[in-house]
């Protein structure tokens, strides 16, 4: 038996990025990971840092977690910060195709200054033109956050772990947590292979974290989807920010290397017991036919390859973060809808201040696991709403 202050289960962005604030914190800290880290959502992403179209309730916590990625030398230190390939203030662009959708984007920015948020802001078409040059005639302006960017997503979870292990913290791969139990002073963590004990467990389990909860009695919805994405062969340098649609499946960003990453939310088909999900041909032909129409010169490129990715998908799609209702010393942080890639470098940061102190400087409320006492909540499963639940592809 191995015993140890904390354990965190899932290897994904999320449960390394915890892993790494509570060693900052001094707990000697322990990641079970049924897989391999950064085997499902964190890893295979499109890798956008978005503020932009965020759900209102997320952008509190959007905004710290932009803070944290421009600091990420401060967090990581400068060689791993580097590995994560971010790239920052190149914005980030929700296209517009007709008028309504340019009077959503008025209303929008309208809405989020009433709030005392000012990152988002309406361009016409001449300055997305400015922009993107290679903008198809049918884009007539759009909304932007100019501070936005993309990174890779495998690089920065591997970072994430890599600046955790620096600090003590011990990943268990292929460990797949087949029983809990709470006891007066700890819990039991049972797997296949070998059984735990720690006296605060975190769940970060991503599209599983449903049965890590099950099995100490507290029901949370257990939906999930899988998300795709597509990348090209290099093609020569044609835009800098990422861009994605308002009312149409679009997302797509070209690496420095030249390819192009695109994505936006087209569905593939999940399989959760063989935790694998594949592309459906047909929808991303379209996914195809969409982004050539918005930008012509991508019917030059060659398609390399396509893949899918699982992730959990929530009720009112916003995450969990928060304490169990049913049970101490256990936090929940899952459910990120396909957009949780940016929230990552703050997440863990948010679940560390509630393990030490129990309270987090950044509003949270909307994500408490509470929510979702209503059998009617539990059973729903709806596709993220494309204005606020829009990035690249899977996150």
């Amino acid at each position: 038996m191995t015993a140890t202050d904390a354990i965190v289960i899932g290897g994904g962005i999320h449960g390394c990025c915890t892993a790494l604030h509570l060693a900052l914190r001094g707990l000697r800290t322990i990641v079970l990971e049924k897989n391999t880290v950064g085997r499902h959502a964190s890893g295979v992403n499109a890798g956008g840092v978005r503020q932009l179209m965020r759900h209102q309730a997320e952008v509190p916590l959007s905004i710290a977690a932009m803070d944290a990625w421009e600091r990420l030398d401060d967090l990581l230190g400068p060689d791993l910060a580097r590995n994560c390939e971010f790239i920052g203030s190149v914005g980030q662009i929700g296209i517009a195709e007709s008028e309504a959708e340019m009077e959503w984007c008025h209303a929008r920015v309208t809405q989020m200054r009433s709030l005392g948020h000012e990152f988002e802001e309406v361009i016409d078409a001449r300055e997305l033109r400015r922009l993107v040059p290679a903008a198809a005639d049918i884009c007539r302006g759009g909304i932007i956050s100019r501070r936005d960017g993309h990174a890779n997503p495998f690089r920065t979870t591997q970072s994430f772990r890599l600046r955790a292990e620096q600090l003590g913290v011990r990943f268990m791969e292929r460990t797949r947590v087949t029983g809990l139990e709470q006891g007066d002073r700890c819990w039991t963590v049972v797997t296949e292979s070998g059984v735990f004990r720690a006296d605060i467990l975190i769940n970060c389990g991503g599209a599983w974290a449903w049965q890590v909860a099950e099995m100490i009695g507290e029901h949370l919805p257990r939906t999930h989807f899988a998300s795709t994405l597509m990348v090209t062969s290099r093609m020569p340098h044609f835009i800098d920010p990422v861009v994605i649609g308002i009312d149409r499946v679009l997302s797509f960003k070209q690496t420095e290397a030249g390819t192009v990453v695109i994505g936006g939310g087209v569905l593939g088909d999940p399989d959760l017991n063989s935790e694998t999900a594949d592309t459906v041909a047909d929808r991303m032909v379209v996914s195809a036919q969409t982004v050539c129409e918005f930008f012509p010169i991508l019917r030059r490129a060659t398609i390399v390859r396509s893949w899918a990715g699982l992730e959990a998908l929530m009720p009112d799609v916003i995450p969990v973060i928060g304490p169990s209702q049913v049970a101490r010393n256990l936090w929940h942080a899952f459910g990120f809808s396909g957009h949780g890639f940016q929230l990552g470098p703050i997440v863990g940061s948010v679940i560390a201040d509630l393990v030490a102190t129990g309270e987090s400087a950044i509003p949270i409320a909307a994500f408490n696991p509470g929510r979702f006492s209503s059998n009617d909540m539990l059973g729903t499963t709806r596709i993220p709403d494309r204005k606020v639940s829009q990035e690249a592809g899977h996150e």
